[in-house]
């Protein structure tokens, strides 16, 4: 398997207070392409950080209109994976993938 493979199902990670907040229970968060499943996910992050993955729950956010400004706008939805790490491993984002 090439490595441009394995990087195409993590499109970006997520960082937030509340996903921060989250990697102190060993959990990170990424942004996955909307064909992307749960056993691909897993293969492709242990293959690529080296880590151990004991989880994954993946969300999909639907798409969704807003009113800014008094115009109606269109926000695209996305799917997030939360993967959960074996215990005493991390992943460090700051590094880049």
């Amino acid at each position: 398997m090439d490595k441009i493979h394995l990087y195409d199902k993590i499109l970006s990670p997520m960082l937030t207070e509340k996903t921060t907040n989250l990697s102190e229970q060993n959990k990170i968060v990424f942004k996955v392409p909307r064909e992307a499943n749960k056993i691909n996910l897993k293969k492709n992050i242990e293959k690529i950080f080296k880590v151990n993955v004991t989880k994954i729950n993946i969300v999909n956010k639907q798409n969704r209109t807003k009113v800014t400004r008094g115009k109606k706008v269109k926000v695209r939805g996305y799917k997030k994976a939360i993967i959960t790490l074996k215990k005493g491993q991390s992943i460090d984002l700051t590094t880049g993938i």
